[in-house]
């Protein structure tokens, strides 16, 4: 039996609208979940304190202050590094050989298991520079796991840069450099700070890579040779080991609510930056 045009049409569209409404409501229900049963338990008190009686009582302010030091890092460190790469391989260099063994390297890092890099920074930053476990050690092993979302998400938003840019730059007396910075770049914002967005995202939510390189300690940091527990490690060690699941719920709301703040706050700079330019 055949079917015409019309009908393969409207059937294709109602898969995808189910499909896509399934998502949805399965991630929101999720979210809305952990919402009623984490935000009636943060509070000044929960928000302030340090965790106490490993996590029954007190607050997680510790691990808020971990979590973003950790990924602030992070962040600081891969996103130079992503870019830069991102860079290279657009404007600097043609198709070939070392621009395939590059993006296949990134490929391959980006599918490597969050566990093997923690193995990675333990034996590498803890043990053999002998930063013990540190918010520093943490932050490196998160950089490296997350360059290769920052070098695919970046290359593919100067990519998307039409190249009438670049020639009217030059076109003007720009030096390649220049049209970069002052043309290509500004262009390509909106799509590289989504790929520093998703690698923020994934660093507030790692665990097993955090707790072998940054450490589980309640304490709060003092310095970025300080071990720390994250939240996202907090998280998962109070709900394994069944010490507060109330925390943990809590914990896990804050963890979404900041995930979310995040997302918000950079679209806005970004927007406004944008606007801005025009």
């Amino acid at each position: 039996m055949r079917i015409d045009a019309q009908t393969s049409q409207k059937i294709a569209k109602t898969l995808i609208w189910t499909a896509a409404l399934f998502v949805i409501v399965v991630l929101f229900s999720i979210i809305i979940y952990i919402l009623i049963k984490g935000i009636p338990m943060i509070s000044w008190q929960f928000l302030t304190e340090i965790p106490r009686n490993m996590g029954r009582s007190g607050g997680i302010s510790s691990s808020i202050v971990g979590t973003l030091l950790v990924t602030a890092v992070a962040v600081i460190v891969a996103t130079p590094f992503g870019i830069g790469t991102a860079i290279y391989l657009t404007e600097y260099t043609r198709e070939g050989r070392v621009t395939r063994i590059i993006r296949f390297s990134a490929e391959s890092l980006a599918g490597i298991p969050s566990i093997v890099y923690g193995l990675f920074g333990f034996i590498f930053f803890v043990i053999y520079l002998k930063m013990g476990w540190s918010i520093l050690s943490g932050g490196l092993t998160m950089a490296i796991m997350i360059l290769p979302t920052i070098i695919r998400t970046s290359e593919e938003a100067i990519r998307t840069v039409p190249n009438l840019y670049r020639e009217v730059g030059f076109s003007l007396g720009a030096t390649k450099w220049q049209a970069i910075t002052k043309t290509v770049l500004p262009s390509a914002l909106p799509g590289i700070v989504n790929g520093v967005i998703l690698s923020i995202g994934r660093c507030v939510a790692e665990t097993a890579a955090v707790m072998l390189t940054a450490g589980s300690t309640l304490r709060m940091p003092i310095s970025l040779l300080s071990p720390t527990r994250t939240m996202a490690v907090h998280f998962y060690i109070l709900a394994r080991e069944g010490i507060s699941m109330e925390n943990a719920y809590g914990t896990a709301a804050l963890l979404i609510i900041l995930i979310l703040l995040i997302n918000v706050g950079f679209n806005m700079l970004v927007n406004r930056f944008v606007s801005k330019g025009r």
